[in-house]
């Protein structure tokens, strides 16, 4: 029977105000900090706060038995410290169980690798040298945005010193095969590729608490009976932590459900492992080739989710471009706002899909509609090219 790998993203953005066109030159203030306080605030009453304490007493209940990991964005963890450094805390006495892997990503959550590879190892970097300072923790497997994945973002992962590197299990690379298994990309001689198992993980972070769907409702025995009966190696559930509590409420029977999951685990004959466990435990003994772009997001498992339309491109395009411009400024302040404008988040909220994709994205947005999402941040970025003109001319 295959070992269970358990990965949880947290991720808040940093959100803009409704930045007009009279503003642009004249105000330099762009984040709605009472919104991104209001918004990180009630995520972690319903999630954080009470996710963490479950956890924690999982871990030290089970005695290490029971593991998991967690990807936390730079961005995220500047809000905890500014507006409830208590739920940071949270974290350091997750993190401190020993139960707990986190991993590395982009410091700002961006698509820097699609764009700038300088960019990209900067932000990596940055990242990696915040979890030292707040959790004296040095990763050993990399995840890409949005698990953002192809053959050279594995080798580049590689170079970087990583033991591993998470990507979404996608059929059409995998031809047949099970994702259930650590796998190489044709590219890398070291480094290890685990591919998240979309199907179960989505059970978990959508359809758990749907009446209509046909295997409601789920229990963790029932859950664990199909963990059980999978092929290969190590299955991977991946899935946002927000799910817990924020975007399935408590009175779903969601903190229920994963109390029980570590002892349904432990009766099935299961046991969990980390990110990096797997990549010790386990051969890469099968190649995933994957040459173009894919993710997470969406049906389509590419970048569309943040590339789609033209107004997302044109968006992306332009906040990339700036890029020779805050070299040559060398201000620290300018440099900050220009990557947090790289977040992924930006180009989500101007997506124009429809149907199941385009309700998400409507659900997640903090704006009217994609299109004032896009004017806003075409308008800071207008702002800031000012303020950068300025200082070099200054």
């Amino acid at each position: 029977m295959p070992d269970v790998c358990l990965y949880f993203q947290v991720h808040q953005p940093n959100r803009l105000l409704p930045y007009d066109f009279f503003r642009i030159g004249e105000n330099a203030t762009y984040e709605d900090e009472a919104m991104n306080a209001e918004i990180l605030s009630k995520v972690a009453e319903n999630c954080y706060l009470p996710a963490n304490r479950m956890f924690k007493r999982l871990i030290e209940e089970n005695e290490g038995r029971f593991r998991m990991a967690l990807s936390i964005s730079g961005v995220v963890i500047e809000q905890l410290q500014r507006y409830r450094p208590d739920v940071l805390e949270s974290f350091q006495q997750l993190v401190a169980t020993g139960g707990v892997e986190l991993l590395a990503e982009t410091y700002y959550h961006s698509l820097a690798f699609v764009h700038s590879n300088k960019e990209f190892d900067r932000q990596v970097e940055l990242h990696l040298q915040m979890l030292e300072e707040v959790f004296s923790v040095r990763p050993r497997v990399f995840r890409n945005t949005e698990l953002i994945y192809n053959d050279a973002i594995a080798a580049k992962a590689e170079t970087m010193g990583f033991d591993g590197v998470i990507a979404e299990g996608i059929e059409w690379n995998l031809n047949g095969q099970s994702p259930n298994f650590p796998y190489r990309a044709p590219t890398t001689a070291r480094i290890k590729t685990l591919l998240r198992n979309h199907g179960l993980s989505d059970d978990l972070g959508f359809r758990i608490v749907d009446p209509a769907w046909s295997e409601y409702p789920l229990t963790p025995a029932k859950f664990t009976g199909w963990l059980a009966e999978c092929d290969g190696d190590v299955v991977n559930l991946f899935m946002d932590y927000e799910t817990i509590g924020e975007h399935q409420s408590k009175d779903t029977g969601i903190f229920d459900f994963w109390e029980a999951m570590p002892s349904a685990v432990d009766e099935a004959g299961l046991q969990w492992v980390t990110p990096s466990e797997a990549v010790d435990l386990y051969r890469a003994s099968r190649e995933y080739s994957s040459q173009k772009l894919s993710s997470w997001a969406d049906q389509e498992r590419d970048l569309s989710a943040w590339m789609g339309n033209v107004m997302q491109q044109e968006a992306i395009a332009k906040v990339h471009r700036l890029e020779a411009e805050i070299l040559a400024a060398n201000d620290p302040e300018l440099t900050d706002i220009w990557a947090k404008m790289q977040t992924s988040d930006h180009f989500y909220w101007m997506s124009t899909k429809g149907g199941t994709d385009g309700s998400i994205h409507s659900y997640i947005t903090p704006y009217p509609s994609p299109y004032d999402a896009y004017i806003y941040f075409m308008n800071v970025l207008a702002d800031l090219q000012i303020r950068l003109r300025r200082a070099s001319a200054g």
